[in-house]
């Protein structure tokens, strides 16, 4: 048998697609193996989005085509820097045999089988093509736990971003596709959905003509079993009535959204070609949290866009500093080649960017370690996740946590617990990311 090994890197969107690859892979009769030396043909899912993530995909292709030396007959590099560049790869980087865009990925046994006969297939320009359905799936995540990708590509062109250009014009998931593979997820025993696209909020403008994202949590959480339905990438001018009132009326929708908003200063905002003003922002966090009670609020920031002077910065370190997001990560901006953001004039030195997001992220650690502290003393439900044999414990997610990106709690029990079950931790230690705690009847 031939054995695959995948190496997938980037965002939540990029890993269904690994794992869609892997169950395609795994019914047309190769096998999975999960450590890339013992694989005979290795792919890497790889990310285009900013300078940092295509060094990192270069990188992991040139340590994977090592592998080439000894067991390994074939390397495939998929995913969005395949897309990206896909004229360029085998070229530029002959240790590939074939490349895979992000439109492609469901055509993987087809690349594979020409690659094994000694052609070097590229696929790629087909981002904007339906998104195909009833795709055999195999979970990378865990049993417990499984992103919902529930569209693809991106409309928005925020001047900065090459997305629309790596995964095409936004397009929704039939409403009973998504349905219909969450309650196939429920069966395999998967008690937490992560809904993941691009710009969540938009989902169903494009088929139905309206929004359906809040139609779409309340059916969710009717799927029996489901304990935890949790929403990525809310783009703050989308967050309709509707979708609050789903939050607020459903209990199995955890009090969690990711909300990214960049920076906050109007001129930079409008630079970037977001759809929202300062005062706006601010308004929908208030009501925001006036409606969903004990709501954790995370968001994304860019740091060092071109022309942003150090008076506009401080402007954006004292809102994080007076908002207090529960979770916050910034990023210093990178100049990506084809961006209306990339030929402004104005473009800042690569050490001031990289010291301001030091100094957001500074702040952001105060601010978490207190919110952390106050959690001593509380008791918490906990998604079990696995054991560490380092420290001895159990580990696992609170609803205030999400997958792979937040805070993990530790604790100590004298049960058994198996991952995916949920269980009561009292909280009794904490540092600026991380609880410890014990387990309570």
């Amino acid at each position: 048998m031939t054995n695959i090994g995948i190496v997938s890197l980037g965002c939540p969107k990029n890993r269904v697609d690994t794992e869609n690859m892997l169950g395609i892979l795994g019914s047309s009769g190769f096998g999975i193996v999960a450590d890339p030396e013992n694989a005979d043909i290795i792919i890497v899912n790889t990310c285009g989005f900013i300078d940092a993530a295509k060094e990192e995909s270069i990188a992991t292709v040139l340590e994977m085509a090592e592998f080439k030396k000894k067991k390994c007959k074939l390397l495939i590099m998929a995913g969005c820097l395949a897309e990206r560049y896909s004229d360029d790869i085998l070229a530029e980087l002959p240790e590939v045999d074939a490349v895979v865009g992000t439109g492609d990925y469901h055509k993987i046994a087809e690349v594979i089988t020409q690659a094994q006969k000694g052609e070097k297939p590229v696929l790629s320009g087909h981002i904007d093509d339906e998104i195909p359905e009833g795709l055999p799936r195999i979970l990378s995540t865990g049993s417990a736990s499984a992103y919902l990708k529930i569209a693809d590509g991106c409309d928005n062109k925020c001047t900065y971003c090459v997305i629309p250009k790596l995964r095409g014009k936004y397009r929704s998931r039939p409403f009973e596709e998504i349905v219909a593979e969450a309650e196939e997820l429920a069966k395999q025993g998967v008690r937490e959905f992560i809904v993941i696209a691009q710009d969540t909020t938009r989902y169903g403008y494009d088929l139905y003509g309206e929004e359906k994202l809040s139609a779409l949590l309340t059916r969710l959480c009717q799927i029996e079993s489901v304990r935890w339905v949790r929403v990525h990438y809310m783009y703050p001018e989308s967050i309709t009535d509707s979708m609050i009132e789903a939050f607020a009326a459903n209990e199995t929708i955890v009090n969690y959204m990711d909300i990214p908003i960049q920076h906050i200063n109007n001129r930079i905002l409008k630079l970037m070609g977001r759809k929202t003003t300062k005062e706006q922002i601010t308004e929908l966090i208030q009501k925001l949290r006036d409606k969903i009670p004990d709501l954790t609020l995370r968001t994304s920031l860019i740091t060092g866009f071109p022309t942003e002077t150090e008076e506009e910065f401080e402007e954006l370190l004292e809102f994080v500093k007076t908002t207090r997001f529960e979770r916050l990560g910034a990023f210093a901006y990178s100049q990506e080649e084809n961006t209306a953001a990339a030929r402004l004039a104005g473009q800042i030195e690569e050490r001031i960017k990289l010291a301001r997001q030091e100094r957001v992220m500074e702040a952001q650690n105060d601010i978490s370690a207190h919110l952390q502290k106050n959690k001593i003393g509380k008791t918490v439900e906990v998604l079990v996740e696995g054991y560490d044999r380092e420290n001895l414990m159990y580990f696992g997610r609170t609803a205030a946590d999400s997958i792979e990106v937040d805070t993990v709690t530790y604790f100590a029990t004298e049960d058994e617990v198996l991952p995916g079950s949920f269980v009561k931790v009292k909280i009794l230690d904490a540092d600026s990311y991380d609880c410890t705690g014990v387990q309570v009847e």
